[in-house]
């Protein structure tokens, strides 16, 4: 991480907040208080800018600057709201196309699957509040640009998010080893939703339960699963397949 990408201290991160910045992850030090941290939660609570009460060793490990008890880390981009984008691409006459990362952390994968997510034609890239990558200068690069381009819906309860695009036409499909069909024997057609699981753990249980279907892609040798992006990547281009098949 670069140190461009924080802000810390109480007035750089209060200033940070006022001035609209995007703020990617706000961490405070537990059992830390005073009346500036006091007006930096309420500027963020303000903001709806969701924050983390963190051991001191967490701010110590982002920065060596005197932080005060307060670390911001900036978003390079700007989010999009989900229930804009996806009644602006229903009004352009096409199918939403979009990718859940359920608590993908890694950097490196996240941009490796927004570059792949935009040359396969997604709508957009939904993350979660927390748990999930920042979205951060290494970030950027590892998506080669496509992170300027591809919308990014950051969701406080990606439960809640499923269920609204469920209402809004749009089918769930969970990538994971556990799925019961081939991804290439899936009706990936229409307007679709992929969720791809955490780097260790998968798509989370609840999601699995929230799907319409869950698909696998078969292995061959000792190994049993791929790495997140890798997997992403062999879907996501299995949907394009379909759809330019069926045009």
């Amino acid at each position: 991480m670069k140190s461009n990408d924080i802000i810390f201290g109480i007035h750089p991160v209060l200033e940070a907040i006022e001035s609209g910045k995007q703020i990617d992850k706000l961490y405070f030090q537990r059992e830390t208080k005073s009346e500036g941290l006091n007006l930096v939660r309420k500027a963020a609570l303000n903001k709806g800018i969701i924050f983390q009460f963190v051991p001191a060793e967490k701010l110590n490990r982002l920065t060596k600057g005197q932080h005060q008890g307060v670390v911001a880390l900036i978003c390079e981009i700007d989010y999009v709201n989900l229930e804009t984008l996806i009644p602006t691409v229903f009004e352009q006459g096409n199918a939403p196309f979009m990718v859940i990362a359920d608590r993908i952390t890694d950097v490196r994968n996240f941009g490796a699957i927004c570059r792949t997510a935009l040359c396969a034609g997604a709508d957009g890239i939904i993350i979660p509040a927390h748990g999930a990558a920042q979205i951060s200068s290494d970030a950027m690069k590892a998506s080669a640009g496509a992170l300027n381009m591809l919308p990014v819906c950051k969701e406080a309860n990606l439960k809640d998010s499923i269920k609204y695009l469920k209402d809004s036409g749009l089918k769930i499909v969970s990538v994971t080893e556990k799925g019961n069909k081939p991804y290439y024997e899936a009706d990936l057609l229409g307007p679709l939703v992929l969720i791809m699981g955490a780097e260790d753990e998968g798509v989370s249980g609840e999601y699995l339960k929230l799907s319409d279907e869950v698909i696998t892609i078969p292995m061959s040798g000792k190994l049993d699963s791929l790495n997140v992006s890798v997997a992403a990547g062999i879907v996501m281009f299995e949907v394009m397949r379909q759809r330019t098949a069926a045009r």
